[in-house]
């Protein structure tokens, strides 16, 4: 496996990331000190964990959301209640 200092690395990225994505893992040292191990990502570490819409059904949006108590928030702004 190949080792590259950080400045080389930095160079090079482009490259590196392209071998990498085809299975040519490599390490990356700082002052010679070997630092990460770069790994192509494989078709389980992509996929989405949470669930989108997981609270469907369970929290309700009122229908006058962007107008719900408008009046009682501008009076609030105005001074008009205490």
């Amino acid at each position: 496996m190949q080792t590259f200092n950080i400045h080389e690395a930095k160079t090079k990225l482009s490259r590196l990331v392209e071998e990498a994505a085809k299975g040519n893992a490599f390490i990356i040292a700082k002052a010679g000190k070997p630092m990460v191990k770069v790994l192509p990502l494989s078709a389980d570490d992509c996929k989405v964990t949470g669930k989108l819409g997981f609270m469907a059904e369970e929290i309700l949006i009122p229908d006058d959301f962007d107008s719900f108590m408008a009046s009682e928030i501008e009076e609030m702004f105005e001074g008009k209640t205490v």
